[in-house]
């Protein structure tokens, strides 16, 4: 007996225990006629989402690629006589990097030189012929056909002084390419042939590469829904600044200098590419950094990344308070994190009270009484975030 009544006791204190926990979240009214409970209101807090200005700024993975990079390679075929720089060392365009053998094409310059005097001396003969053929043809001491024959012989001797000077340029040419030269300036790397090595033209293997650093491209992809913002910016004529992120590479900026015009079917992403100021020489070709671009400000809807939640299909749902004070889900899509909040694309608009805290008790339908939330947690200037 005791057992039962001990029972009873601790049954009747869980019943008003749970009564006051219910009574604490939610609000019951009391039925004037029998004192019964006959509407639930659940308390929540909101806020009145408007369209703000926030910072357009995205921070993606990238590669830094040079700026200018020749290999240099030899033109003419030889040996190896002098390497005229130091590796790892800064040149100058038109700077003579090695010397070849050339006494093959300087012996070929100069019998070039000698047909073309001897092409030379052979005309004068011929144009003197002429001239004495053309005062006898008017005494008619000579035929017509003398006159023919000599004017093709001095046509032939014109055009032999021609292929002449060709060949005497073009041995010159093989000279100077015994000269290498740097084809730009940049920094260059080491030599991969040593002096007595034999060259070919048109070999596989460089002599060595001389890349440009500065500036320096810094290659991005983007997803191609986030590249509508960019295409936006840059068809605005405005300058998009560019950042570099992470220790060490705070100090580079530079601007963006192309986005690619089509989405890569692969990966559905647009390539960008920035132009990044590199005087100092701190970036090489082939690191990864992370880049921001700063697109400015736009109006834009945030709402608390806090009040949103995922249906069964994965879609962003909020929950909307009405005129009525009644709850009803809305689907939402949004585009980027924007500190604690999420940038809303479609599903709201300006005015819209969006429940932030006490959502969890809610269904469709539900009576809300409604407090204020604190709008300190959403800022608008925080990075956005891929």
């Amino acid at each position: 007996m005791k057992n039962k009544i001990v029972l009873l006791i601790i049954i009747t204190l869980l019943a008003i225990a749970g009564y006051w926990i219910y009574s604490h979240y939610f609000n019951v009214t009391q039925s004037p006629q029998n004192g019964s409970a006959t509407i639930m209101k659940v308390n929540v807090t909101a806020v009145e989402v408007h369209p703000e200005d926030v910072t357009m700024k995205i921070v993606l993975p990238g590669r830094t690629a040079a700026y200018k990079q020749s290999q240099v390679r030899p033109q003419v075929s030889g040996i190896i006589k002098q390497r005229m720089f130091k590796e790892g060392s800064l040149v100058e365009k038109g700077q003579q990097l090695y010397q070849l053998d050339g006494a093959r094409y300087e012996a070929n310059l100069r019998s070039a030189k000698a047909n073309l005097q001897s092409a030379k001396a052979n005309f004068k003969a011929i144009k003197a012929r002429y001239n004495r053929i053309l005062l006898l043809i008017e005494k008619k001491a000579v035929s017509q056909q003398d006159l023919d024959d000599v004017e093709a012989q001095l046509d032939q001797a014109n055009a032999a002084i021609s292929v002449a000077e060709a060949n005497v340029a073009l041995e010159q040419i093989n000279v100077d390419y015994s000269h290498v030269y740097a084809p730009i300036s940049g920094r260059i790397g080491k030599s991969n042939l040593t002096v007595g090595a034999l060259v070919t033209a048109g070999q596989a293997d460089s002599l060595a590469t001389i890349t440009q650093l500065d500036p320096i491209y810094v290659d991005m992809q983007v997803a191609g829904t986030e590249s509508v913002w960019v295409q936006q910016q840059i068809s605005s004529g405005a300058a998009i600044e560019v950042a570099l992120k992470g220790q060490g590479y705070e100090a580079f900026t530079g601007v963006l200098e192309f986005s690619d015009v089509t989405v890569n079917e692969t990966t559905g992403s647009v390539g960008l590419r920035a132009l990044m100021d590199n005087s100092e020489g701190g970036l090489l070709p082939g690191l990864f950094v992370n880049a921001e671009i700063n697109l400015g400000q736009q109006k834009h809807i945030l709402v608390p990344q806090r009040a949103t939640t995922r249906n069964p299909s994965g879609e962003l749902v909020v929950w909307l308070v009405g005129p009525d004070n009644l709850a009803k889900p809305q689907v939402i899509q949004v585009n980027k994190a924007q500190g604690n909040s999420w940038i809303v694309t479609a599903g709201l608009k300006a005015g819209d009270r969006v429940v932030v805290e006490g959502y969890q008790k809610l269904q469709p339908g539900s009576e809300v009484i409604v407090s204020n939330w604190d709008h300190e947690s959403v800022s608008n200037t925080k990075d956005l975030r891929g």
